[in-house]
């Protein structure tokens, strides 16, 4: 619709005006005094009032002017020569300066500005402004606050079918970047149109990935090149190795071939310490490794010499201790000697030189642990990642029994897996459903503490003494069973058959039938004392006759007894 006519008005024009005027005060309310009430009120004496008497002062902030820099450069060259003299020929130019240092100008001109650059120098050496202070002290004295985390920012995967973020690497130039994996794991469940694409997001937007890496394969591990930022080594879930160059795009640059690829999802890849940096490392658990320190699916870790010519050199010896797949394993970066294997329910601390068993060990935990890193700052912290979504911060020089620091509900899902930025203030953790949260560490998490690397290095040479202290009780112990469960058998084996068989029957019958008289005789009282008495005779016989009774009764019970003797031995067998 078009505009024809506009009318136009004032505002003074339209509305109903305010008029105002002056009158007489008018009263609306008069309430008298009530002497009932102020029979109520109770008079307080003495009275106390609390009373300022300092300056009131106030505190006002002032934003000064911003002062702002530049940098400036001068490109100083060669120059000044007169116009016959050619600054290319040395003769020329040496010719001229042994004419212009005979001037007497030239001379009185170098002593003035000597005086003047003399002083300056002077200056300088008076006062470094680039002393260090403080350069022998390593440690600092942190105060004793309680150790806290919080969440800075949250990077959630934006497919619309979730996946697990299973591996994830910081930038190495100045951490200002984080590169995450997303693969799901559980063989033949993947949902259908599940995406491949892997991120490189950039901390400061968390909104939208900064670059989308494109594989033909979901990624299970992501891991920066050290030496150059712009290349990123992967492992695919189909068990080949790509490698990107960010420079080139989001699509991969190299890919291993199948044939000579691994033929199970790859779990772990690492750059190698090489002139070129060109040179990695990969490991799946399709064959049994043969470099570095790997943890296996058994629970146990294999330490290997990359140098060693014979399968017996390559593989140095093994570690057993976990009861299920080791899920990580990481060099303590203080102590080499000393490793972190997480795996079941604990996260276990082993040293080299103690093999049968680990020096160190969390207590057994209700969820299953995923994943476990060192602190790069401090020698005694580490952080483990739990299936319930609890992130736990240990710190065994404070506390050995329980974590110092427990997150709980990181995340809703359970936690897949975690990396710590290099000064130790940051961790990533990427859970189940694809979200990477980045949280910081309160600073005494994240600053070297006093005397820090010598009581740790004191814990772990403690411990692994007793733990060699132990192992050698107990094999002193196995072989001590050993060998008397050898010389029993010995004693067995050798003893030679001298006793002869007729001899040991004839034994035992003799004493079979000792046994039978020993009883029968025994009966046969127990039934003389059971019989009655005869009835006592009239006064007149004498003691002598009764005396000779009582022996020819005695005769007579003889008699009987082995009669009856004579009668039951046949019935047993008779005597030998």
């Amino acid at each position: 619709m078009e505009i024809v006519y506009v009318y136009v008005k004032k505002r003074s024009e339209f509305g109903k005006q305010c008029n105002f005027s002056d009158r007489q005060a008018e009263l609306n309310i008069d309430i008298p005094p009530n002497p009932e009430l102020a029979e109520q009120f109770v008079e307080r004496n003495p009275v106390d009032t609390g009373i300022q008497c300092s300056t009131s002062m106030s505190e006002h902030e002032a934003n000064t002017e911003r002062f702002e820099m530049e940098t400036r450069g001068v490109n100083h060259i060669e120059g000044g020569w007169p116009k016959d003299v050619n600054p290319l020929e040395l003769e020329q130019t040496i010719r001229f300066r042994k004419k212009v240092e005979k001037d007497e100008n030239y001379i009185n001109a170098i002593m003035q500005l000597g005086s003047i650059m003399e002083h300056c120098i002077k200056q300088n050496n008076a006062i470094d402004i680039y002393q260090e202070y403080f350069d022998d002290e390593d440690a600092v004295e942190v105060t004793d606050e309680a150790p806290s985390a919080k969440t800075i920012n949250v990077f959630r995967d934006p497919q619309e079918i979730k996946r697990p973020a299973t591996h994830v690497s910081w930038h190495p130039d100045g951490n200002r970047k984080l590169a995450v994996a997303y693969s799901c794991l559980n063989f033949q469940r993947a949902p259908e149109g599940m995406s491949n694409e892997s991120y490189i997001w950039d901390l400061e937007n968390p909104n939208r990935p900064e670059i989308t890496l494109k594989p033909s394969s979901p990624l299970v591990t992501l891991e920066y090149n050290p030496k150059d930022s712009h290349v990123l080594l992967a492992g695919c879930y189909n068990g080949q190795i790509a490698c990107w160059d960010t420079r080139k795009g989001s699509l991969v640059a190299e890919l291993s071939t199948i044939e000579f690829s691994h033929r199970d999802p790859v779990y772990g890849t690492i750059w190698l310490q090489s002139k070129t940096g060109t040179e990695c490392f990969s490991a799946s658990t399709d064959g049994q490794p043969t470099k570095f320190m790997v943890g296996t699916e058994q629970g146990v870790v294999i330490s290997c010499n990359r140098k060693g010519k014979t399968p017996a050199e390559k593989i140095v010896c093994t570690f057993s201790g976990h009861h299920g797949p080791i899920y990580a394993l990481q060099r303590n970066p203080f102590y080499p000697k000393n490793f972190l294997t997480v795996g079941d329910w604990t996260a276990r601390i082993w040293s080299e030189d103690s093999r049968e068993s680990s020096i160190m060990w969390t207590k057994y935990h209700m969820a299953y642990l995923t994943d476990a890193s060192w602190s790069p700052v401090r020698p005694a912290v580490f952080f483990t990642t739990k299936m319930d979504g609890t992130l736990d911060i240990w710190d065994f020089v404070f506390k050995q029994c329980d974590p110092a620091l427990s997150l709980k509900q990181v995340c809703d899902e359970a936690l897949f897996c975690l990396r710590v930025q290099d000064n130790g203030c940051f961790i990533a953790c990427g859970s189940q459903l694809g979200t990477t949260t980045l949280l910081e560490v309160s600073n005494g998490l994240c600053t070297l503490q006093r005397n820090e690397k010598n009581t740790a290095s004191s814990m772990f040479e403690r411990e692994t003494r007793r733990e060699k202290i132990l192992e050698a009780r107990h094999r002193e112990m196995r072989l001590k069973e050993k060998g008397k469960a050898e010389g029993r058998d010995d004693e067995l084996r050798d003893e030679p058959p001298n006793l002869n068989l007729e001899e040991l029957v004839t034994k035992a019958e003799e004493e079979f039938f000792d046994i039978i008289f020993t009883e029968l005789k025994r009966k046969e009282a127990e039934a003389m004392k059971k019989q009655p008495k005869p009835p006592k005779q009239p006064s007149q016989e004498t003691d002598e006759e009764v005396q000779g009774e009582e022996e020819a009764e005695e005769e007579r019970g003889d008699g009987e007894g082995e009669e009856g003797g004579g009668e039951e031995s046949p019935a047993l067998g008779g005597q030998p």
